[in-house]
């Protein structure tokens, strides 16, 4: 058998007693005769406690800086995993992001991997260790500690296993796997099996919280599967990897939700502007992504654009849009009211009226839409926040998700 790489989520290593459950499970992989390379992420609440921290000294702390002091979490759960994996018995040798070859850019606080030099951790290996990789974390060339964002341990993870050509890379967290919807707000969601990359993708860009897209997008890349299972079940979980039957009699997979979302709309720009230009390429210089936008002529050769940002990120892009030539002129609202509900599912493709299912449904329970955007295998709508469990719920029902294949 061959290199494996498992991932525990902060939950997993959450107090001595989770911490030895993780380490027995680590050596009975190793027992099967497995190579294993553990990412861990902080333990519980350990990031936030950390951001708590910061914001008490200063409203805005240096980028550089608070990467430097979040780091830290990461650093205390492989320390502690190391120790408890010794006291079994078994070799461990825990590595920070920077030992560990995690090369990143320089973007504080969302960094990308460039690379990962694997040499440290084959060499431990080799030499007969279980090797423990501080995930959520990385080096720039000129040797800085970067933090990856929220959900970096799984980028962390992914990019270790293509980089070690690894046979598989098992997320363990607190759910059993991927499913239909949340079950919080749908009871009777189903657990998946299986999810190829695309879907997989789409449903944890649009709100579902089980994997970070970018870990998923390195994963499609280099072809790592992927397994989701929870640290405290023996539950089969779910696989994510490439499905080579794309002719699916189910048009929906499953139904994702984001309410960590607002809307920016700047009316009354005069025609000439190039409005998507000139706030797109504003924002991206300040690392904020845009989700869904709707570009409208506003009479009177004026423009209206409508966009969403997360929440996280309003107060700072309407403070760059606000400093844009010309916004002055213009009319800048923002509402953080609303949240986002997808359904996703590799049958669209070939099931045509999934769309105007989804907007029927919505009609029959009242929910106003606000923006729409759609792929092939994606539709989403903006609703009001206060109705999104409706909206989830309906949208699971309508298309018999809890139903088996």
């Amino acid at each position: 058998m061959g290199i494996i790489v498992q991932k525990y989520g902060g939950t997993s290593v959450d107090g001595p007693e989770r911490i030895k459950n993780v380490a027995a499970r680590v050596c009975r992989s190793v027992d099967e005769g497995h190579q294993v390379v553990v990412v861990v992420s902080a333990q519980g609440d350990t990031t936030d406690s950390l951001l708590e921290m910061a914001q008490a000294i200063s409203t805005r702390p240096p980028k550089r800086e608070l990467d430097m002091l979040l780091a830290t979490g990461e650093q205390i759960s492989i320390a502690l995993l190391a120790m408890a994996i010794d006291t079994l018995g078994y070799k461990a040798i825990s590595l920070t992001g920077a030992q560990g070859g995690i090369m990143t850019d320089e973007q504080h606080t969302k960094a990308k991997i460039r690379k990962v030099n694997a040499e440290r951790i084959t060499a431990e290996l080799e030499r007969g260790s279980i090797v423990i990789v501080a995930g959520f974390q990385g080096v720039t060339p000129g040797n800085d500690i970067t933090t990856l964002g929220r959900g970096g341990s799984d980028t962390t993870a992914v990019a270790v296993a293509a980089a070690l050509d690894a046979e598989i890379c098992e997320i363990y967290t607190d759910v059993t796997g991927v499913y239909s919807a949340d079950p919080r707000i749908v009871p009777e969601a189903r657990l998946l099996p299986q999810v190829g990359y695309d879907e997989m993708l789409e449903l944890a860009s649009l709100g579902a919280l089980i994997l970070q897209p970018r870990a998923v997008e390195v994963a499609a890349i280099y072809g790592v599967p992927l397994h989701v299972r929870s640290s405290f079940t023996e539950s089969p979980g779910t696989i994510v990897r490439e499905v080579e039957d794309m002719e699916k009699a189910r048009s929906v997979t499953g139904v994702a939700y984001d309410d960590n979302c607002a809307q920016i709309t700047i009316i009354g720009v005069p025609e000439p502007v190039n409005i998507l230009r000139l706030v797109f390429a504003a924002l991206a210089r300040e690392g904020i992504n845009v989700d869904m936008i709707v570009k409208t002529s506003g009479g009177e050769s004026t423009t209206t654009l409508s966009f969403t940002v997360q929440r996280s990120d309003l107060d700072a892009a309407l403070e760059i849009i606000h400093h844009l030539n010309g916004a002055d002129q213009w009319e800048i609202t923002a509402n953080e009211d609303v949240a986002k509900v997808s359904i996703v599912g590799a049958g669209m493709m070939t099931n045509p009226g999934v769309a105007a299912a989804m907007f029927d449904v919505l009609a029959d329970e009242g929910v106003p839409v606000e923006l729409v955007t759609t792929s092939e295998i994606k539709v989403s709508c903006l609703v009001p926040r206060n109705r999104l469990r409706e909206a989830v719920t309906a949208c699971h029902s309508r298309f018999c998700l809890s139903d088996a294949e």
